[in-house]
């Protein structure tokens, strides 16, 4: 059966963040044509009509079709204590997400746990997520069974530690090579699966882990590898004492073969000019938490210069350091942000960053992200008259992008309209 979705569209031919606004594409009247789980045609509605007059019509009036967001990095395993409050960093993590990870060997809590979240970030537009799990294996299948079970596009790999975390929470170099090896032959390609291999972060892993993890990645090329860097100072100058050797963070992740493109670095707020640079070169994804940062008191990440310096930008809501579910307020929090450091982001720039941004972050961007003939049919429908508040700014507003600002600022799942997954609407 073909679908016509009708409504307003945007995509985008580029990246705004470096080639202006002129890289997003917005009709006022526009369709998607999606025809088996994947978007067959993209244009003015009129013309698509007339073209598909066999198609079922789903008419969204002014609402806007786009693709569905992608968060780029999350914690599932934290939905039960998302907005714990007044924590630093490492006390967050030994107060809160260590006793909550804990209950993860239990597959029927894992599962439960994953189901919610799922229907979380659906219910917010969320389309795509890449998850960290626990050390449990058990919390990676529950992940991708509740995936798949849903048609969605995700990624996640088994979190690994073995120092510097509760005897119940810890690995050791061997078991997480095999118990990650034996994930990612499981669940890696499956339908839309992707494995991804997860040191947390330096502070609790060894280096003879690290080096484990390293070779995985090397010897499955085609695999992601996600973890943490340079998010806050306190966690910088912990890595220094552990790893007195090392150049820098980076440098703990280089040097056990853990820096490469593929590569997801978590937060990359506090950045050496060297880290800046071996980044850049070898093309790695940075990953801006803007909820995250501002909630556990991280600092702000220069969104502006990473940028026109040329690295590759994803967008995440880092749940549940991160205060919410919904990028639309990750958009909202990364305007903040970069306000902060003298920098205004388009609204175009914000709903990139969101979409496609993220996707490339994943190197998905030729799969998800962005409404063009021959993606995959992910989709979120918003509701740019949400609340009366939104709807009384955006009445007044010029253009297209003034009338989608208030969204971005003030919206939350009220706001999502519909969501389609794989070409259905779910």
């Amino acid at each position: 059966m073909t679908d016509l979705l009708l409504g307003q569209t945007l995509s985008f031919s580029g990246n705004p963040m470096t080639e202006g606004i002129g890289a997003a594409r917005h009709s006022a009247r526009g369709g998607v044509v999606v025809e088996a789980g994947r978007i067959a045609a993209l244009g003015e509605a009129d013309d698509l009509r007339r073209a598909h007059p066999g198609a079922r019509v789903t008419d969204y009036g002014d609402a806007l079709i786009s693709a569905g967001f992608v968060d780029a990095h999350a914690h599932y395993p934290q939905t039960a204590i998302i907005a714990s409050w007044g924590k630093r960093l490492i006390d967050w993590l030994n107060a809160y997400t260590f006793p909550e990870e804990m209950r993860f060997s239990e597959p029927a809590y894992a599962a439960t746990i994953a189901a919610r979240y799922f229907d979380l970030t659906l219910s917010t537009g969320t389309t795509t997520v890449c998850s960290y799990c626990t050390i449990h294996p058990e919390s990676v299948e529950a992940f991708f069974a509740a995936a798949r079970a849903r048609g969605l596009r995700a990624y996640a790999g088994k979190t690994c530690m073995d120092r510097n975390a509760p005897e119940g929470l810890r690995d050791s170099a061997q078991s997480a090579y095999d118990d990650s090896k034996r994930l990612l032959e499981t669940w890696h390609g499956v339908d839309r699966l992707s494995y991804v291999v997860t040191p947390r972060f330096s502070p609790t892993s060894t280096p003879e882990q690290l080096s484990a993890l390293g070779a995985l990645w090397a010897e499955n090329p085609g695999c992601l590898m996600q973890t943490h860097l340079s998010e806050q100072t306190d966690e910088i100058a912990w890595v220094k004492s552990l790893f007195p050797a090392a150049r820098d963070y980076l440098d703990t992740y280089e040097a056990h073969g853990l820096l490469g493109a593929g590569g997801l670095y978590g937060h990359a707020i506090h950045l050496e000019p060297r880290e800046r640079d071996r980044l850049r070169e070898v093309d790695a994804s940075l990953i801006h938490c803007p909820t995250s940062n501002t909630f556990i008191g991280s600092g702000l990440f220069d969104m502006e210069g990473l940028s026109a310096a040329g690295h590759r930008i994803g967008l995440a809501t880092d749940t549940g350091g991160g205060s919410s579910f919904s990028m639309l307020r990750t958009m909202a929090a990364a305007y903040e942000v970069a306000q902060l450091r003298h920098r205004a982001l388009h609204p175009c720039e914000l709903w990139w960053l969101a979409t496609q941004g993220a996707a490339r972050a994943l190197r998905a961007g030729d799969r998800i992200g962005n409404l063009a003939p021959g993606m995959e049919a992910d989709l979120a429908v918003i509701d740019l008259a949400s609340t009366p508040a939104i709807a009384q700014r955006s009445a007044r507003a010029n253009d297209f992008w003034e009338a989608l600002f208030p969204t971005i600022m003030m919206g939350d799942d009220r706001a999502v309209r519909a969501v389609w997954v794989n070409g259905r609407p779910v």
